[in-house]
């Protein structure tokens, strides 16, 4: 196993298990990583990872296994492992605006900001779209006049074009900014349709306009938890698919995912699972980056996808 690999699944394990795991867990868990014929030698091996992993900033902690304290398990709690989520206010949005630009175009503020703003190196992460790439400036405005209409509670309008490709204008009250994925999200009351719903900055055409007195956000409204997110990245519609995963990835392959479902156990032992996923075909990539560990069981269409790329490789 590569070490890279073999650090990952560690981690990955670690923040699975509900409860602390002694080496020996670990080891039978994860018997390719650490199956030396000598203990010694893979509890060795088991010590310098878990070093390189605290090294970078990992928090694996040694808790009790027993309420007698008398044997000792390895954890990585999660409220020290995940970053929380970025949930801007307008007045921390103009602030980010005003940093980017207050010390020169390469200066290491704007590199960051423009970092946070867009991703890695300074671009938006790949799935953008190329027009939008070059035209940051346009972009901020939309999100800096969604802000101030934020601020002021008016309503904002705006030409969209959804994801299938179809484009409409769209009046809502807008509630709050939410940074996912790389991407720039308004979340609102869409008044047409009369619910909550996230509109991606990059999917506008045109300018962000101003319309009449908005409606304020319900009780607890939170916008994060109205922008889905997963491996094949956030989309404003949800949809779901059913996929079977092995035994031996079913305990990471949907770690943090939102919206999983579980569906049972088939008699062969594999886990399947009801999966939240952005509308069209993107799904599938994700599906067959497992391999043979991982089968696309609903819906039809999206299965025979499975199929013909399959079919195109065996060819």
């Amino acid at each position: 196993m590569h070490p890279l690999e073999r650090l990952v699944n560690l981690v990955a394990l670690l923040l699975e298990s509900p409860r602390p795991l002694t080496f020996d867990q670990i080891r039978d868990a994860m018997p390719e990583a650490y199956a030396q014929g000598e203990i010694p030698s893979a509890k060795r091996m088991f010590e310098r990872d878990k070093d390189i992993l605290r090294d970078v900033g990992v928090p694996i902690e040694v808790a009790s296994t027993d309420v007698w304290e008398v044997e000792h398990g390895y954890t990585i709690p999660k409220d020290r492992y995940y970053l929380p989520e970025i949930d801007l206010t307008p007045e921390e949005i103009s602030a980010l605006f005003v940093a980017a630009r207050a010390g020169g175009e390469d200066s290491t503020a704007e590199q960051g900001v423009r970092k946070l703003l867009y991703g890695a190196e300074g671009r938006f992460l790949p799935g953008a779209e190329p027009a939008l790439a070059g035209d940051a400036a346009r972009l901020d405005a939309r999100v800096l006049a969604a802000a101030e209409a934020i601020g002021d509670r008016v309503g904002i309008r705006f030409n969209y074009r959804t994801s299938r490709g179809a484009t409409s204008d769209r009046e809502i009250d807008p509630y709050g900014l939410v940074v996912r994925g790389g991407h720039w999200y308004v979340v609102g009351l869409d008044g047409e349709r009369g619910e909550i719903r996230s509109f991606r900055f990059s999917r506008m055409l045109g300018d962000v306009s101003r319309r009449g007195a908005a409606s304020a956000p319900p009780e607890g409204f939170r916008a994060a938890e109205h922008v889905g997110a997963g491996p094949w990245g956030p989309g404003e519609a949800r949809e779901h698919v059913v996929v079977a995963f092995s035994p031996d990835v079913a305990w990471w392959a949907t770690k943090g995912i939102e919206g999983i479902e579980d569906v049972g156990m088939r008699e062969d032992g594999w886990r399947v699972q009801r999966v939240p996923t952005a509308p069209g075909d993107g799904i599938v990539s994700w599906v067959l980056s497992f391999g043979p560990d991982a089968e696309l069981l609903e819906p039809a269409s999206l299965r025979q996808e499975v199929v013909r790329r399959l079919e195109v490789v065996l060819a």
